[in-house]
C-alpha cells in the first residue's frame, strides 16, 4: 500500500499546488467570478482520469491471454516513461511554477483559459496516476489495496494543499519532491520489470524460462515480509534474466541522474526567494 500511497500523495500534491496557486491568483486579482471555471476544469479532469482507469481495468478482459499480457506490458512501460518524465520535470519546474502561472494569468485570461489550465494541471497528474496505479496493481496482484492506498495519498495531498493555501503549513517541498521522486523511481523499476515479464508471457520478448535466481523458499511471497518487499520493489522472487537486467538497468542510472546535484540557471536563481521551503510564493497563497 505504501508505494501507491506515495503515488497518490505526490501526484495529488503536484495537481493541488497548481490549483491552489490558480485559485490564490484569481482571488488576489479580484477575479472570484472565474473560480467556478477552476472547479469545472478540475471536475472534468477527475472524470476523465476515472474513465481511463475504468477502461484500463475492464477493457482488456475480452482479449486473449497473450493479447492481455502484451497490452499490460506495453502500458506498464508507458507508465514508467510517464512517471520518469514527471519526477524529472517537477525537479526542474518546481522553483518557477508560481511565476509561470502569474505570467499565464497576468493578462486577464478568460474563463475558458482558466478552466483549461485547471483541467490540464489535474488531468495530466490524474492520467499519470491512472496508468501507473493500474500497472502497479497488475505488478503486485493486489485487489483494492493499491486503490485505497492511492486514494489516501490523494486525500492527504488535498488536505495539505488546503493548509498551504490557508498559510497553516509551510512544507520543504523541494526536499519532499526529491525524496518521493526517488521512491517512485524505485517503484517504477519494479513496474518496468513486471512489464518486461508480461511481454515475455506474450511471447514478444524471449527468455521466459531463463530464471536468474529463485528466493521463494527464503522469502515466501505469501508471508508478510514477502508482501512488503513485493509491494515496495515490485520485483518477482524468481525473476528472469531479462527482468533483472531491466530492473537494474533502469534503477541505477535513473536514480544517479535524478539525485546528482543540479546546476541552477541564473534566471531560476533570481526568481527563487531566499526561503526554499516551497515553490509556492507566500503572497500567492495567503488570502489575507
Amino acid at each position: 500500500m505504501l508505494p501507491n500511497f506515495l503515488i497518490g500523495l505526490r501526484e495529488g500534491l503536484e495537481a493541488t499546488l497548481v490549483v491552489t496557486l490558480l485559485v490564490a491568483l484569481l482571488v488576489k486579482s479580484g477575479a472570484r467570478d472565474r473560480l467556478p471555471a477552476v472547479a469545472l476544469g478540475v471536475a472534468s479532469a477527475v472524470i476523465l482520469s476515472i474513465g481511463v482507469g475504468a477502461a484500463l481495468t475492464f477493457g482488456p478482459r475480452t482479449l486473449t491471454f497473450e493479447a492481455q499480457e502484451a497490452f499490460g506490458g506495453g502500458l506498464s512501460i508507458l507508465a514508467v516513461a510517464l512517471v520518469t518524465w514527471m519526477v524529472f520535470w517537477m525537479r526542474s519546474a518546481a522553483s518557477h511554477l508560481s511565476s509561470d502561472l502569474r505570467a499565464r494569468l497576468g493578462t486577464g485570461a478568460g474563463i475558458g483559459a482558466v478552466a483549461i489550465t485547471a483541467f490540464l494541471a489535474v488531468g495530466r497528474e490524474g492520467l499519470e496516476t491512472a496508468f501507473f496505479l493500474w500497472a502497479a496493481v497488475r505488478a503486485t496482484g493486489s485487489g483494492w489495496e493499491p486503490i485505497i492506498g492511492a486514494s489516501l495519498g490523494i486525500a492527504v495531498a488535498v488536505a495539505l494543499g488546503w493548509l498551504i493555501y490557508r498559510g497553516a503549513v509551510h512544507l520543504d517541498l523541494k526536499r519532499f519532491f526529491t525524496w518521493t521522486g526517488a521512491a517512485l523511481i524505485v517503484v517504477a523499476a519494479g513496474v518496468l520489470a513486471y512489464g518486461v515479464h508480461d511481454l515475455q508471457e506474450a511471447r514478444i520478448l524471449p527468455g521466459l524460462s531463463a530464471v536468474a535466481f529463485d528466493v521463494s523458499a527464503a522469502i515466501p511471497p505469501a508471508s508478510w515480509y514477502g508482501t512488503v518487499l513485493k509491494g515496495v520493489f515490485n520485483i518477482s522472487p524468481a525473476p528472469t534474466w531479462l527482468e533483472l537486467t531491466a530492473w537494474v538497468g533502469y534503477l541505477v542510472p535513473v536514480l544517479v541522474l535524478y539525485l546528482r546535484p543540479r546546476a541552477r540557471p541564473l534566471q531560476e536563481t533570481q526568481e527563487t526567494q531566499p526561503s526554499q521551503t516551497a515553490p509556492v510564493a507566500a503572497s500567492a497563497v495567503t488570502t489575507s
